[in-house]
């Protein structure tokens, strides 16, 4: 599958319907996103299973600021709709493998189950 160019039009529908989106917040000015681009490719070509996302922080303010990107590039894996991973910086490609392979054997069953156990403990902290 190719790279997509992901905006805030189409971002909701890519994650909702994807299992695994790996995105790259990148901007068209900065050297080390020009330097991490054919990692990235590399990577989409190599596990052709899974999604990968081109965000331009640029031209995407509001997803940007949303995931509270402060530098560029950094990139973020969503497994089923939850963030499971987030790195800044150019990564070199092993590191990149390494990320992808550790989302992919994350129990999601548990991560949830955590996730809602930690939401309940803020909601007893709240009352």
């Amino acid at each position: 599958m190719a790279t997509l160019h992901i905006t805030e039009d189409n971002f909701s529908q890519i994650t909702q319907t994807h299992e695994m989106v790996v995105l790259d917040f990148w901007a068209t000015w900065c050297g080390p996103c020009r330097q991490f681009a054919p990692v990235f490719e590399a990577a989409s070509e190599k596990h052709q299973d899974l999604v990968f996302g081109k965000i331009d922080t640029d031209e995407e303010q509001s997803l940007a600021e949303a995931f509270g990107i402060r530098s560029v590039p950094t990139l973020m894996i969503i497994r089923e709709k939850i963030l499971v991973a987030r790195e800044s910086g150019a990564l070199p490609a092993h590191a990149l493998e390494k990320l992808i392979e550790q989302a992919r054997l994350i129990d999601m069953d548990d991560l949830r189950a955590e996730i809602a156990a930690a939401e309940g403990d803020l909601d007893a902290i709240d009352h």
